[in-house]
């Protein structure tokens, strides 16, 4: 494994009706979703340590605390950047902001775990039985 502080990424996503409150059931409103905001965060921290992990091995989330400070309307690109801010053994965390073409709409802390892809799936798999 070769993740080290200082990792960052950013991705991007337009809000479309696919992504807003109503659609995904966490409001009635026709804004970008907090659970939309939440996944690209996530996605941006997988992207950051995308490079860095050995064959065989991926992440999971484990812990998100973001506040969404600002409503961002149809139409607009919502821009996540996350920087690698802790690496302690297999525990990754991230910070993590959000922007739309106004400003700040959404900050936070993410942390991920490494993982081994087949023993993680496995041990899934045997829930229950």
């Amino acid at each position: 494994m070769d993740i080290k502080v200082g990792m960052t990424a950013t991705v991007q996503e337009t809000v479309t009706d696919k992504n807003t409150a109503e659609t995904v059931g966490s409001g009635s409103l026709k804004v970008f979703a907090t659970p939309a905001m939440v996944a690209l965060m996530e996605k941006a921290a997988c992207e950051a340590l995308s490079t860095g992990l050995d064959e065989g091995s991926t992440t999971v989330g484990t812990l998100v605390n973001v506040e969404h400070v600002s409503a961002t309307p149809l139409g607009m690109t919502v821009k996540v950047t996350v920087t690698v801010t802790e690496v302690e053994g297999r525990k990754i965390g991230f910070s993590v902001e959000a922007f739309d073409e106004v400003g700040l709409i959404g900050r936070g802390t993410h942390e991920r775990f490494v993982v081994f892809s087949e023993k993680f799936i496995a041990k899934t798999e045997s829930k229950g039985k």
